[in-house]
């Protein structure tokens, strides 16, 4: 690990003692200081007439530098006291619940709360010769035969777990198996279950508050199409970033994490997921796990972001709770990260049809389910087991509601409880668990949201051990399922309303949750277009053209550049000879002019839009590097340097249409009324321009495109000379001619007879 020596802020040396130690630590510092500055007072000697301070022999300061230096010293000692008292004593275990009282066989250590599953055993001492001993877990008053096994080591071969070996001073870490929790056991034994006898035990506060994963908001989108789903910090050193998203197209990118109100100069470094500190590449919906560098924790930081050190430029950040009480890292943290895309599954069936489909594949004791829904966002999606097996019951249904939560920019994945179909009341009603004294059993994995589908992946025990409200999940059989979609209220709550049978299932729909290839999803939701929007625009032609005019302006809403191209659009789009996306009709060894008024201000991203012309349905060059970069061919605007890297040529001032109001596009029929509604305006400069001569190897379909943004631009139809329509100064020149020569003749030909 490389830790850059940037943030002195962060007081990183040792931010976090034992209380004891923080005490006697504080203690000498403040000996020493006052033993120093004794000393400094012996030694200083002022002289008035140079307003100076003789410190130590050849160290001479002024007043002013003395101010600064203390002034200093004391914001550094501000920083360490508040990083201090917001972060746990170092080393730092868990939730301390107490010693090992020992019967038998040198039975020591200290145990310590983990996480809600999870047991650390500090020093472990056993000698080892109980005939069938193990850690051993359970519910009643004290230990006894009523309780079960705690597998260690977790992985074993056979279908038996070991007995357990002689231990000195081991550090050892617990699971609690089948879903169990900490609160849910009262005691940790060395138990030998053939002699029934207690070597050794711990008893749990029954108040035990252990220390919990903590779920964050997404990145901030800023630049570089940076986002992701919510962001959890599942230990103090490991931050797990589902369906990250990154160009790749920053210079010098790193994740990066440091002090302070925003995202600044003065940051560390943090290795990607395969601990390298090289910059970041580009990611397409990954899920990563990375980790703190040295002894730097999540308690001595303040935000994560996606840094460009080169520039100085945050390309997304979120921030850190002060309030954090999450577990420590002690290596007990697992957690699978792909470097691939999103997993394929091989289950998947569409509940409501061109609505909701739900994917799902058991992960041990964990189901993983992702629903796909076409939804909007103030909507939700519900799926979970049938109030009643062998029909569709909500009443005593157990499901979870799933949806984009707005206002905290998360996407969210609740355990509610259908007691009767009316709003929550906070004991009865389509209660969310909490509400009603239980727990959110649900854990987000990933969410994301696009061409007006919204897709949500989460995970829940299959026994969660709540028997009010949690039904179990069987795998050993079809089991009635219930789904449906509708409305949110002001709580974010899935609101009661009549349903019909386009948003729930009235049909008994089973599923058995251990099958595979149980695949009935005949198409993606992504694919359909939406049919209850307002009417598209018809998209607009040029042909027989040789000049062309590009500027920005805005996509039209339902009716413009989605519903022509099929495909998301982000608010801009290019303007054709004042067309939205028009598609162009060239010939092939023609040259055609365009002149550009996207921006050419590259610092400034969002009015940056060289154009060029390629073989890409989504363009975007200046974003993509490495196979992605080569998948496309730019035939003009585009220039390579040595090193083979694309520069755009095609860009000039910035001139946009823009709304006079707010965009009226659903309410208004046809593009012309709408561009009525807009304001044409440019900035001072000059316009960029660029020729195209149409090689005569050109593919029959381009697209004009904007460099460094996907998805603003749309078709070049490219045909064979003469096929457009177009006519250039030669072809004019000819006709002009065989027009003359036919003329001559006719004329020759009528005055003829005059002379005969």
């Amino acid at each position: 690990m490389i830790l850059e020596k940037k943030a002195p802020n962060f007081g990183m040396e040792t931010r976090r003692q034992e209380q004891r130690e923080a005490t006697t630590a504080a203690t000498t510092t403040t000996t020493t200081a006052t033993i120093a500055t004794a000393t400094m007072r012996r030694r200083m000697r002022i002289k008035s007439e140079a307003a100076t301070i003789i410190t130590a022999p050849g160290l001479i300061i002024t007043w002013s530098q003395f101010v600064v230096v203390v002034a200093v010293a004391t914001l550094l000692n501000s920083l360490v006291c508040q990083a201090a008292g917001r972060a746990p004593p170092e080393p730092y275990y868990g939730r301390y619940i107490g010693q090992f009282t020992n019967f038998a066989h040198g039975i020591k250590g200290s145990i310590y709360a983990v996480d809600e599953s999870t047991l650390f055993v500090k020093s472990f001492a056993y000698d080892g010769t109980g005939p069938d001993a193990f850690f051993w877990v359970g519910k009643t008053a004290r230990p006894s035969p009523e309780g079960y096994i705690i597998p260690y080591p977790e992985e074993y071969k056979g279908s038996d777990p070991p007995i357990l070996q002689a231990h000195n001073n081991t550090d050892i870490i617990l699971r609690l198996p089948m879903g169990k929790r900490i609160k849910d056991i009262r005691w940790l034994s060395v138990w030998c279950r053939r002699f029934t006898v207690d070597f050794g035990e711990v008893f749990i506060p029954p108040s035990l508050d252990v220390p919990k994963t903590r779920v964050l908001p997404e990145f901030r989108r800023l630049a570089h199409g940076l986002r992701s789903s919510n962001i959890s910090v599942l230990d103090a050193k490991t931050f797990y970033i589902p369906n990250l998203h990154y160009d790749g197209a920053g210079p010098d990118a790193y994740f990066w994490v440091g002090n302070g109100s925003e995202p600044n100069i003065m940051g560390v470094k943090v290795p990607n997921e395969i601990g390298s500190l090289e910059p970041l590449r580009g990611y397409q919906g990954e899920d990563i796990e990375i980790q703190l560098p040295g002894s730097l924790t999540v308690y001595d930081i303040d935000w994560l972001a996606v840094w460009c050190v080169e520039y100085r430029h945050n390309f997304g950040h979120v921030f850190i709770p002060k309030d954090l009480d999450v577990p420590p890292a002690l290596g007990q943290t697992k957690i699978t990260t792909t470097t691939t895309p999103r997993p394929v599954y091989s289950n998947c069936r569409e509940i409501l049809p061109n609505r909701l489909q739900v994917k799902w594949e058991l992960l041990g004791e964990y189901l993983q389910i992702e629903l796909f829904g076409r939804i909007t966002e103030d909507q939700y999606m519900a799926f979970g087991l049938s109030g009643a097996n062998g029909r569709p019951q909500m009443a005593q249904s157990d499901v979870v509601v799933a949806f984009y939560d707005t206002n905290a920019r998360v996407f969210r994945a609740e355990d509610y409880f259908i007691s009767d179909l009316s709003q929550c009341d906070g004991q009865r009603g389509v209660c969310p668990d909490e509400r009603i004294g239980a727990r959110n059993d649900v854990i987000v994995v990933s969410g994301d949201r696009k061409n007006g589908v919204t897709s949500i992946r989460y995970k829940r025990l299959l026994q969660t051990n709540e028997a009010i409200y949690d039904m179990p999940i069987p795998i050993d059989r079809d089991v009635s399922i219930i789904a449906a979609v509708g409305p949110l209220n002001s709580r974010k709550e899935a609101n009661a309303h009549a349903h019909t049978s386009s948003d729930h299932n009235p049909d008994d729909i089973r599923i058995n949750f251990s099958k595979r290839n149980d695949h009935a999803c005949k198409n993606s939701l992504y694919d359909l277009k939406d049919e209850s929007g307002p009417k598209p625009w018809p998209t607009r032609k040029i042909q027989g053209e040789r000049k062309f005019r590009a500027v920005i302006g805005p996509t039209g809403g339902k009716r413009g550049y989605t519903a022509i191209t099929g495909g998301a659009s982000w608010g801009i789009a290019w303007y054709i000879n004042d067309l939205l996306i028009p598609e162009i009709t060239v010939e092939r060894g023609l040259t055609y002019e365009f002149v550009i008024e996207g921006g050419n201000d590259p610092t400034q991203p969002a009015r940056y839009h060289p154009l060029y012309i390629t073989d890409s349905p989504e363009g975007g060059l200046g974003q993509k590097t490495g196979l992605e970069a080569r998948k496309q061919t730019a035939y003009a605007g585009v220039d390579y340097d040595e090193d083979g890297n694309p520069t755009p040529t095609a860009a000039g001032r910035y001139c946009e249409w823009e709304h006079r109001t707010v965009d009226r596009s659903a309410e208004i029929a046809t593009f012309e009324e709408y561009k009525s509604t807009l304001v044409f305006k440019c900035e001072d400069g000059e316009p960029g321009y660029m020729n195209w001569t149409v090689p005569m190897d050109a593919p029959d379909l381009l697209y004009y495109q904007c460099f460094t943004h996907n998805n603003l631009g749309w078709k070049i139809n490219v045909v064979d000379a003469g096929a457009s329509g177009a006519i250039d100064d030669l072809q004019l020149g000819r006709n002009h001619l065989v027009l003359c020569i036919v003329l001559t003749v006719v004329s020759l030909v009528v005055r003829r007879p005059r002379l005969a």
